[in-house]
Order: structure tokens, then sequence, then C-alpha cells
């Protein structure tokens, strides 16, 4: 089997009285594509945030790379996700003001990293993504598609292990869904990246290589 990348154990996590995960335990592995579902409210959104370590658990362990992630101080924590896990979310959250290039280059300027060489990844990025003329053009200028591209080139920027995705395709129409959802694939080839995708899209959640489903706060 491939390496593992993320192990979580025993994660629960409430917001007041409501418990919301309820003891989850997670292995995803280097390359693969993996789509969590379920109904609304069910907790995947919860738990992407915690394996992406946005936000902490009340209970349990994440290791991502065999680091224990919640060990880290909220300082190093960021550091760590800057470096190692890219996020591509339902709204694309681009900065209205910048344009495509340089809202991909934030993550390398954030990592202080040098501007000429992250311009350059960011055009190779852009071109992989068939950007690279819409390099310019700020994100009001771009269809949603092309917004949503964006972002995964973004995501994508200082070379993460792992991409989490939550419901990316859930603005976009259906042809520009499966645009989207192809594009993961094709990532996961030539990059050999890890996609965990929280989706509603039963046509992305059947292309995956593994559908995780929560039910009451547990996976079934």
């Amino acid at each position: 089997m491939s390496n593992r990348i993320v192990q979580a154990t025993a994660i629960h996590k409430s917001y007041g009285n409501l418990h919301v995960l309820k003891g989850i335990d997670i292995e995803i592995f280097t390359g693969e594509v993996i789509a969590i579902v379920g109904a609304s409210g069910s907790g995947k959104s919860t738990l992407l945030h915690i394996l992406g370590t946005l936000d902490r658990a009340d209970s349990g362990n994440v290791f991502i790379n065999n680091t224990d992630v919640f060990a880290l101080s909220d300082n190093k924590l960021s550091q760590f996700r800057n470096q190692n896990i890219g996020f591509v979310f339902q709204f694309h959250h681009l900065l209205p003001e910048f344009t495509a290039l340089e809202n991909v280059c934030i993550p390398a300027f954030l990592a202080n990293k040098n501007k000429k060489e992250s311009e350059n990844r960011a055009m190779e990025l852009l071109k992989m993504l068939n950007l690279e003329q819409r390099h310019h053009h700020k994100p009001a200028e771009l269809s949603g598609g092309e917004q949503q591209r964006v972002a995964v080139a973004r995501a994508l920027m200082n070379d993460p292990d792992i991409v989490f995705a939550d419901e990316p395709s859930g603005n976009l129409d259906s042809k520009n869904a499966k645009e989207l959802h192809e594009l993961f694939f094709e990532l996961r080839q030539r990059l050999n990246k890890t996609f965990v995708i929280v989706t509603h899209n039963p046509m992305l959640a059947e292309m995956s290589d593994r559908t995780l489903e929560i039910k009451d706060g547990v996976i079934v």
C-alpha cells in the first residue's frame, strides 16, 4: 500500500450541546481521491476543517505526514498548514482587488518565498490549468469555472501533499462541475497529489477511489 498521509483517530467535536462528530477514525493514503458524503449537517465540513487543521477537535488525534498537528502551537500549525496543505472552497475566496496571478501567489508570499520564483511557479500552474491567457484578469472578469481553477492553482502553489476541497463544484453548472472533477484526477496523475473532497455531487463521489459517508457523527 502507498504511504499513509493522514491518520485521524477518535475525533470528537461539539458546538454547545450539539455533538457533531462522535469518534471518527480515518486513514488516507498518498495519491487517493476520497469523497466525503452525507446529509446536510452531518458533519462533513466540520471533519474536513479538522483534518485540514483549520479547526481543532475537542478530543482525538490527527497526524499528517507523521506530524501530530494539534500538538503544534498555533503559529507552528499555521506554518505547517501553509507548507503541507492546500484548500479549495465552494466560494473560491479569491481577493477581488488582485489578479489571477497575484491570487495564486498568495500562499508563497505568506511563506516569504522569492517573488520572481513564485510568479514563475504561479504561471506554470495557470498554464497547466489552461488559464495562462487570463493571468492578469481580476476575479470579476473571470467565469465561475475559471475562478475555481484559479483557486485550485492557489491550493497547489506551495506544492502541498494533500488538498482539501469543501463542495468545490457547489457553485458551478454541471459542465464546469464535471470539468473541475476531471481536473482533480488529472492533477492526481500529473502531480501525485492526494485529494479529500466534501461533496453533494453523486457523480464526483462515484468517480473517487473511496467514498466515506458520515451519518449521525460517525462514518458508516
